[in-house]
Protein backbone atom coordinates (compact mmCIF):
# COMPACT_ATOMS: atom_id res chain seq x y z
CA UNK A 1 0.00 0.00 0.00
CA UNK A 2 1.11 3.58 -0.55
CA UNK A 3 1.82 5.65 2.56
CA UNK A 4 -0.39 8.41 1.16
CA UNK A 5 -3.31 5.98 0.90
CA UNK A 6 -2.78 4.81 4.47
CA UNK A 7 -2.67 8.41 5.76
CA UNK A 8 -6.00 9.21 4.06
CA UNK A 9 -7.60 6.02 5.41
CA UNK A 10 -6.60 6.91 8.99
CA UNK A 11 -7.97 10.46 8.63
CA UNK A 12 -11.27 9.06 7.35
CA UNK A 13 -11.34 6.45 10.13
CA UNK A 14 -11.02 9.13 12.80
CA UNK A 15 -13.78 11.15 11.13
CA UNK A 16 -16.07 8.10 11.01
CA UNK A 17 -15.49 7.49 14.72
CA UNK A 18 -16.29 11.13 15.44
CA UNK A 19 -19.49 10.87 13.39
CA UNK A 20 -20.58 7.88 15.48
CA UNK A 21 -19.58 9.73 18.67
CA UNK A 22 -16.90 7.19 19.59
CA UNK A 23 -13.99 8.95 21.35
CA UNK A 24 -10.59 7.40 20.65
CA UNK A 25 -7.58 7.12 23.00
CA UNK A 26 -4.97 9.91 22.87
CA UNK A 27 -2.38 7.84 20.99
CA UNK A 28 -4.74 7.61 18.01
CA UNK A 29 -3.68 11.22 17.24
CA UNK A 30 0.03 11.05 18.12
CA UNK A 31 2.56 11.89 15.44
CA UNK A 32 6.05 10.45 15.04
CA UNK A 33 7.78 12.92 17.33
CA UNK A 34 5.37 12.33 20.22
CA UNK A 35 6.04 8.59 19.93
CA UNK A 36 9.77 9.22 19.72
CA UNK A 37 9.90 11.55 22.72
CA UNK A 38 7.72 9.41 24.99
CA UNK A 39 9.59 6.23 24.10
CA UNK A 40 12.92 7.63 25.33
CA UNK A 41 12.21 6.98 29.03
CA UNK A 42 9.99 3.90 28.56
CA UNK A 43 6.75 5.74 29.33
CA UNK A 44 4.95 4.04 26.48
CA UNK A 45 6.48 0.54 26.55
CA UNK A 46 3.01 -0.97 26.80
CA UNK A 47 1.87 0.81 23.64
CA UNK A 48 4.97 -0.24 21.71
CA UNK A 49 5.41 -3.80 22.98
CA UNK A 50 1.72 -4.72 22.74
CA UNK A 51 1.15 -2.98 19.41
CA UNK A 52 -1.49 -0.49 20.49
CA UNK A 53 -2.28 1.87 17.63
CA UNK A 54 -3.21 1.91 13.96
CA UNK A 55 -3.05 -1.03 11.58
CA UNK A 56 -4.15 -0.64 7.95
CA UNK A 57 -3.76 -3.63 5.63
CA UNK A 58 -4.77 -4.84 2.20
CA UNK A 59 -3.11 -8.22 2.84
CA UNK A 60 -0.78 -7.33 -0.04
CA UNK A 61 -3.61 -7.82 -2.54
CA UNK A 62 -3.27 -4.24 -3.81
CA UNK A 63 -7.04 -3.71 -3.66
CA UNK A 64 -7.80 -2.21 -0.23
CA UNK A 65 -11.42 -1.21 -0.78
CA UNK A 66 -12.29 -4.76 -1.82
CA UNK A 67 -9.94 -6.69 0.51
CA UNK A 68 -8.68 -4.95 3.59
CA UNK A 69 -9.13 -3.80 7.16
CA UNK A 70 -8.50 -0.73 9.30
CA UNK A 71 -7.88 -1.46 12.98
CA UNK A 72 -7.05 0.54 16.09
CA UNK A 73 -5.85 -1.65 18.95
CA UNK A 74 -6.74 0.15 22.16
CA UNK A 75 -5.63 -2.35 24.82
CA UNK A 76 -3.83 -5.69 24.81
CA UNK A 77 -1.84 -8.14 26.88
CA UNK A 78 1.26 -9.91 25.66
CA UNK A 79 1.78 -13.63 25.03
CA UNK A 80 5.56 -13.26 25.23
CA UNK A 81 5.80 -11.05 28.33
CA UNK A 82 2.91 -12.14 30.59
CA UNK A 83 4.71 -11.12 33.79
CA UNK A 84 5.22 -7.54 32.56
CA UNK A 85 1.84 -7.31 30.81
CA UNK A 86 -0.63 -9.58 32.64
CA UNK A 87 -3.80 -8.36 30.88
CA UNK A 88 -5.63 -11.45 29.54
CA UNK A 89 -7.73 -9.34 27.16
CA UNK A 90 -7.61 -7.04 24.13
CA UNK A 91 -9.92 -4.48 22.54
CA UNK A 92 -9.90 -3.14 18.99
CA UNK A 93 -11.93 -0.84 16.80
CA UNK A 94 -12.25 -2.39 13.34
CA UNK A 95 -13.56 -0.47 10.33
CA UNK A 96 -14.88 -2.30 7.27
CA UNK A 97 -15.53 -0.30 4.11
CA UNK A 98 -18.79 -0.75 2.18
CA UNK A 99 -18.42 -4.11 0.39
CA UNK A 100 -14.92 -4.72 1.77
CA UNK A 101 -13.93 -8.32 2.57
CA UNK A 102 -11.76 -9.64 5.38
CA UNK A 103 -10.28 -12.86 3.94
CA UNK A 104 -11.17 -16.28 5.37
CA UNK A 105 -9.08 -17.15 8.45
CA UNK A 106 -9.12 -18.53 11.96
CA UNK A 107 -7.11 -18.07 15.17
CA UNK A 108 -5.28 -20.86 16.98
CA UNK A 109 -5.42 -19.13 20.38
CA UNK A 110 -7.73 -16.12 20.40
CA UNK A 111 -11.38 -16.10 21.40
CA UNK A 112 -13.11 -12.93 20.25
CA UNK A 113 -16.43 -11.14 20.40
CA UNK A 114 -17.14 -9.20 17.21
CA UNK A 115 -19.64 -6.40 17.90
CA UNK A 116 -21.33 -4.21 15.29
CA UNK A 117 -21.14 -0.74 16.86
CA UNK A 118 -22.71 1.19 14.01
CA UNK A 119 -22.94 1.97 10.34
CA UNK A 120 -24.00 -0.81 7.99
CA UNK A 121 -24.54 -4.56 8.30
CA UNK A 122 -21.74 -7.12 8.66
CA UNK A 123 -22.05 -10.45 6.84
CA UNK A 124 -19.96 -13.35 8.24
CA UNK A 125 -19.35 -16.72 6.59
CA UNK A 126 -18.51 -19.57 8.99
CA UNK A 127 -16.80 -22.96 8.82
CA UNK A 128 -15.12 -25.20 11.36
CA UNK A 129 -11.50 -26.13 10.63
CA UNK A 130 -10.59 -29.77 10.17
CA UNK A 131 -7.61 -31.20 12.11
CA UNK A 132 -5.60 -30.58 8.93
CA UNK A 133 -6.84 -26.93 8.85
CA UNK A 134 -9.00 -27.40 5.77
CA UNK A 135 -12.61 -26.22 5.58
CA UNK A 136 -14.96 -28.62 7.31
CA UNK A 137 -17.81 -28.81 4.81
CA UNK A 138 -19.79 -31.32 6.90
CA UNK A 139 -20.10 -30.40 10.55
CA UNK A 140 -22.32 -27.65 11.92
CA UNK A 141 -20.81 -24.53 13.44
CA UNK A 142 -21.84 -23.64 16.99
CA UNK A 143 -21.51 -20.01 18.11
CA UNK A 144 -22.97 -17.73 20.73
CA UNK A 145 -24.65 -14.52 19.57
CA UNK A 146 -25.46 -12.01 22.31
CA UNK A 147 -25.70 -14.79 24.87
CA UNK A 148 -27.80 -17.13 22.69
CA UNK A 149 -26.31 -20.43 21.47
CA UNK A 150 -26.92 -20.85 17.74
CA UNK A 151 -26.10 -23.57 15.21
CA UNK A 152 -25.40 -23.06 11.51
CA UNK A 153 -24.58 -25.32 8.61
CA UNK A 154 -21.05 -25.12 7.22
CA UNK A 155 -20.58 -22.11 4.96
CA UNK A 156 -23.60 -20.22 6.31
CA UNK A 157 -23.57 -16.44 6.02
CA UNK A 158 -25.05 -14.65 9.00
CA UNK A 159 -25.67 -10.95 9.46
CA UNK A 160 -24.81 -8.66 12.37
CA UNK A 161 -26.93 -5.52 12.59
CA UNK A 162 -25.77 -2.56 14.69
CA UNK A 163 -25.76 -3.64 18.34
CA UNK A 164 -25.47 -7.36 17.61
CA UNK A 165 -22.43 -9.52 18.31
CA UNK A 166 -20.96 -12.98 17.80
CA UNK A 167 -18.40 -14.97 19.79
CA UNK A 168 -15.79 -16.74 17.67
CA UNK A 169 -13.74 -19.41 19.41
CA UNK A 170 -10.40 -20.79 18.13
CA UNK A 171 -10.37 -22.76 14.87
CA UNK A 172 -13.61 -21.34 13.49
CA UNK A 173 -12.89 -20.05 9.99
CA UNK A 174 -14.59 -16.73 9.36
CA UNK A 175 -14.77 -14.30 6.46
CA UNK A 176 -16.67 -11.07 6.68
CA UNK A 177 -17.90 -8.34 4.40
CA UNK A 178 -19.72 -5.07 4.96
CA UNK A 179 -22.99 -5.74 3.15
CA UNK A 180 -22.68 -3.86 -0.15
CA UNK A 181 -24.72 -0.69 -0.47
CA UNK A 182 -25.33 -0.19 3.26
CA UNK A 183 -22.17 1.72 4.11
CA UNK A 184 -19.07 1.35 6.22
CA UNK A 185 -19.29 -0.70 9.45
CA UNK A 186 -17.65 0.02 12.80
CA UNK A 187 -16.87 -3.14 14.74
CA UNK A 188 -15.39 -3.55 18.16
CA UNK A 189 -13.42 -6.68 18.93
CA UNK A 190 -13.21 -7.74 22.57
CA UNK A 191 -10.94 -10.75 22.87
CA UNK A 192 -8.34 -12.68 24.75
CA UNK A 193 -4.76 -11.45 24.34
CA UNK A 194 -4.03 -10.82 20.66
CA UNK A 195 -0.86 -11.38 18.63
CA UNK A 196 -1.45 -10.65 14.95
CA UNK A 197 2.06 -11.74 14.01
CA UNK A 198 1.52 -15.37 15.08
CA UNK A 199 -2.19 -16.13 15.57
CA UNK A 200 -3.80 -15.73 12.13
CA UNK A 201 -4.26 -18.76 9.89
CA UNK A 202 -5.47 -17.54 6.51
CA UNK A 203 -7.11 -20.17 4.32
CA UNK A 204 -5.27 -18.74 1.31
CA UNK A 205 -1.67 -17.94 2.16
CA UNK A 206 -1.17 -14.18 2.52
CA UNK A 207 0.67 -11.75 4.80
CA UNK A 208 -1.22 -10.17 7.69
CA UNK A 209 0.59 -6.83 7.26
CA UNK A 210 1.03 -4.95 3.98
CA UNK A 211 4.26 -3.82 2.44
CA UNK A 212 4.29 -0.01 2.40
CA UNK A 213 5.52 2.16 -0.47
CA UNK A 214 6.89 5.44 0.91
CA UNK A 215 5.46 7.88 -1.61
CA UNK A 216 5.05 10.66 1.01
CA UNK A 217 6.51 11.60 4.38
CA UNK A 218 3.67 10.88 6.82
CA UNK A 219 3.63 11.85 10.49
CA UNK A 220 1.37 8.90 11.43
CA UNK A 221 2.81 5.54 12.45
CA UNK A 222 1.35 2.10 11.99
CA UNK A 223 2.06 -0.54 14.63
CA UNK A 224 4.23 -2.27 12.03
CA UNK A 225 6.41 0.87 11.89
CA UNK A 226 7.27 0.97 15.60
CA UNK A 227 10.39 -1.19 15.67
CA UNK A 228 12.14 0.41 12.72
CA UNK A 229 11.24 4.01 13.56
CA UNK A 230 11.82 3.92 17.31
CA UNK A 231 15.13 2.06 17.05
CA UNK A 232 16.69 4.59 14.66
Amino acid sequence: MKRSEIATIIIEAKQFAQNLQVPLPPFADWDKMIFKNLSQNHQIDEIIDNRLGWDVTDFDKGDFFNYGLTALTMRNGNFNQPDKYPKPYAEKMLLVEDGQILPLHFHWEKTEDIINRGGGVLQIKLYNATPQEALDQTHQVHVVMDGVLKTFTAGSIIELLPGQSITLTPRIYHQWQAKPGLGKVMLFEVSSTNDDSTDNRFYEKMPRMSQVTEDIESEMLLVSDYDEFLNK
